[in-house]
């Protein structure tokens, strides 16, 4: 039953998804985007080549993979179509994308909300990218959202008139621009035109590949502590980059999930607001970004970085049914003299492993670091974890000891090749 394996994020994002993704995707003969929209980001380096996917599976790259952008996602037909013409300019072929058509549509007037009310929130801003994923949520679940088969079969016209004479008496009431209904119709017409041979019922698709015996990898988005209910809520995302979001977000059971891989970093990373125990906003912290080159892939905002916490961790590893770690940037860590690991949270005297997503809680814990001799050296080219210097094997030892969880990917360098498999 086991034919569907599953990449997710274990923190907040940004942690390598696409190089695992792209590794397994070439045994794989489906590649599955189920959730989000293009506030997330994917990178992968091919040959000196960076690619940066905000929508398209990473799957896409494999020529022997179907990538398919499941119906949990919500698709900016523009983003979208600009990401095809990128993927063919670097001589790769897009007949093999398939979109949901259950997937939402993102119109002009969800990014414009998306502003506005960020705009409102003042001092209480929650770091959205205003790419207008939350408020095609809200229209999805108010019912009123506008699907990919409506859009390429152009039967969208009357209720997006209605959707966006409703966002206009709101825009109107705060002096906000307003959206132009025909301009909005003759631009999307376009690209209905554009992307209508690629739409599709991926439920079906999906589930005649499994009695194939076809296999299927899901990846992620974002990550698991972004998960609008159980990530550091409102400092999260509007969909469930968790487990449940790959059933969700393609109609594929549980029953037939198999590999869970949680990817994380040697260390820890965030964008936007929320609480972050382990940050080092200090010249700890600058290091680490300016090694690991951590900015944003969709918003180039400078990235909160810190040590790694195993406490959020085995969060996520209960949460997700996680059964191997993929842990990148080993090499970038090795290059710190000295290494610290979160390993419990000190509370009222008491140390535990007790993780909380409520900002309350955590203001009253304190981290507790175990100390690690950093300067591994160079380890680009290592393809044995045994070979790995002893430093970065009692690194990696301890990380598995406390989790409880087998690493099963080692990331010791950007490029596609530069990767331990264990």
């Amino acid at each position: 039953m086991n034919k569907v394996n599953v990449v997710l994020g274990s923190f907040y994002g940004d942690e390598g998804k696409g190089k695992i993704i792209d590794y397994l995707s070439q045994n794989s003969d489906i590649s599955v985007r189920c959730t989000g929209g293009d506030n997330a980001g994917h990178s992968i380096e091919i040959d000196g080549k960076k690619f940066a996917f905000h929508l398209i599976p990473s799957g896409i790259l494999n020529k022997n993979t179907i990538a398919v952008i499941g119906n949990g996602v919500v698709v900016n037909p523009k983003v979208l179509i600009s990401e095809m013409e990128n993927v063919k300019e670097n001589g790769y072929s897009v007949d093999n994308l398939k979109i949901s058509d259950r997937a939402h549509v993102i119109f002009p007037y969800h990014i414009e909300m998306d502003r506005l009310q960020e705009e409102l929130r003042t001092e209480n801003k929650i770091g959205t990218t205003c790419r207008g994923i939350g408020p095609s949520y809200c229209d999805k679940y108010e019912r009123s959202g506008i699907r990919m088969g409506d859009l390429v079969n152009k039967r969208f016209e009357k209720q997006l008139r209605k959707n966006i004479e409703s966002k206009n008496k709101i825009f109107e009431s705060y002096g906000h621009k307003t959206i132009d209904a025909d301009e909005v119709i003759k631009e999307y017409n376009r690209y209905a035109d554009i992307l209508k041979e690629h739409v599709v019922d991926t439920v079906y698709l999906l589930h005649n590949a499994l009695e194939q015996n076809k296999k299927i990898l899901c990846e992620g988005a974002q990550a698991s502590l972004l998960d609008i209910d159980f990530g550091s809520y409102p400092f999260v995302t509007s969909s469930n980059p968790s487990i449940g979001g790959i059933c969700t977000g393609t109609g594929i059971g549980a029953k037939y999930i198999g590999e869970v891989y949680g990817v994380l970093k040697a260390y820890s990373s965030r964008v936007g607001e929320g609480p972050y125990l382990t940050e080092q906003n200090n010249e700890i912290g600058d290091n680490i970004r300016e090694l690991g080159h951590e900015y944003g892939t969709t918003t180039k905002r400078p990235r909160r970085c810190g040590w790694l916490d195993l406490v959020a961790l085995k969060y996520a590893v209960m949460l997700n049914s996680i059964t191997g770690l993929a842990i990148n940037h080993v090499d970038t860590i090795g290059k710190l003299y000295e290494i610290k690991l979160c390993v419990g949270y000190k509370k009222d005297g008491k140390v535990s492993m007790h993780f909380s997503t409520d900002e309350e809680y955590l203001k009253d814990c304190e981290p507790v670091y175990e100390t690690f001799e950093g300067n591994f050296g160079d380890i680009s080219n290592i393809k044995n974890r045994e070979d790995l210097p002893e430093k970065a094997k009692k690194y990696l030892n301890r990380i598995e000891e406390i989790v409880g969880v087998p690493i099963k990917f080692i990331g010791t360098g950007a490029g596609r090749d530069s990767m331990i498999v264990c």
